[in-house]
């Protein structure tokens, strides 16, 4: 195994993934039904363009809980395997 990857660290980032995961389902489908239900397109271009922000929006959400959240359980891990050893 490569000595650089912990496995606590692993374990870590795991657990993360999953909190990320569960966080984005279901902050994510919350905001974005109540987003959907404050929509007051009046034409095709307003609604298209109301659903590309949401869009940006569930990316970015995305990207601070289903990748951040695994990089900061990796931290953690191996963080705490030293407090251990």
């Amino acid at each position: 195994m490569i000595e650089w990857i912990s496995p606590a660290g692993m374990i870590g980032a795991a657990i993360g993934f999953l909190i990320g995961l569960v966080n984005f389902k279901t902050i994510g489908g919350y905001v974005t039904a109540k987003l959907r239900e404050t929509d007051r397109s009046t034409n095709a271009a307003e609604k298209a363009d109301y659903e590309r922000r949401i869009r940006i929006f569930r990316v970015a959400l995305f990207t601070l809980t289903v990748i951040a959240f695994p990089i900061i359980g990796y931290l953690f891990g191996t963080t705490v395997s030293t407090m251990f050893e």
